[in-house]
């Protein structure tokens, strides 16, 4: 950045400000966030990126999560990792905790009981998490779809019936396939549900509930399992409601 500096329009030169404040931040977000953060468009983040010769941000903010990870040489030690691994689970479960709407989850726990059928849609590790969601709701007695392929979840969607409900699972927000998806099955009269670590994120758009997740993920342990247990979090905290609610039923 410091080679280029003096070539920076004004926009990219806010930018450049910001990731020298924010280095530490900077790869925890999408290039919607550093954007919004900014005050520039997405296409001025990517000229950016280009213009230090990267093909895009994301190889951006692997080449800042190197830099960040030299900065820490003795990150390798055995107690210092055992340390910082227990250190991300506790404050990811904090983190999340602090982001739960009582009413978003008690409603999103009342469409769920009420559905005539439930799909869980979830891509990589996401899916994995939403296979985990679905053995805990069939152990209750909730009988749950869940489709881990994206081609999948479109056919699928386009065959979804009224007072359906897709649980839709994605840390980013922003796949492509998985939002084409919930689209279709919004349109046919499913309702919505995500559970996404990004409020500004696609996906939220077109959801009827959104249930927050907050994880961050470093870029150099794409799929690391810290990411998996906000989701789960989440996912324990509507299976829950859920049981308590039949209970409640059953007891009348």
């Amino acid at each position: 950045m410091e080679k280029y500096k003096n070539k920076f329009t004004y926009s990219e030169y806010k930018l450049y400000n910001y990731i020298n404040k924010q280095l530490d931040k900077v790869i925890y977000l999408t290039i919607s966030d550093i954007a919004l953060e900014c005050n520039v468009g997405e296409a001025t983040v990517l000229r950016f990126c280009r213009k230090l010769d990267y093909k895009g941000y994301q190889e951006f903010k692997f080449a800042v999560a190197k830099e960040l990870s030299s900065y820490e040489s003795d990150s390798n030690n055995d107690d210092n990792y055992i340390y910082k691994v227990k250190n991300q689970m506790k404050q990811t479960i904090k983190d999340t905790y602090e982001l739960v709407c009582p009413y978003s989850l008690q409603k999103a726990i009342n469409i769920i009981l009420h559905a005539d059928s439930i799909i869980i849609y979830g891509i990589s590790s996401s899916g994995i998490a939403a296979l985990d969601m679905q053995n805990s709701l069939m152990f209750i007695g909730i009988n749950v779809e869940v489709i881990t392929d994206s081609y999948d979840q479109i056919i699928r969607a386009n065959f979804i019936k009224r007072n359906s409900v897709i649980i839709a699972v994605s840390l980013i927000g922003n796949m492509k396939d998985i939002i084409y998806a919930t689209k279709i099955a919004k349109s046919k009269g499913a309702s919505i549900i995500s559970i996404t670590n990004y409020k500004e994120s696609s996906l939220t758009r077109f959801s009827d509930i959104t249930l927050f997740t907050s994880a961050k993920e470093y870029p150099l342990d794409k799929g690391a399992f810290v990411s998996k247990v906000s989701q789960l979090f989440i996912m324990d905290l509507l299976c829950t409601g859920i049981m308590i609610e039949k209970q409640k039923k059953n007891n009348l």
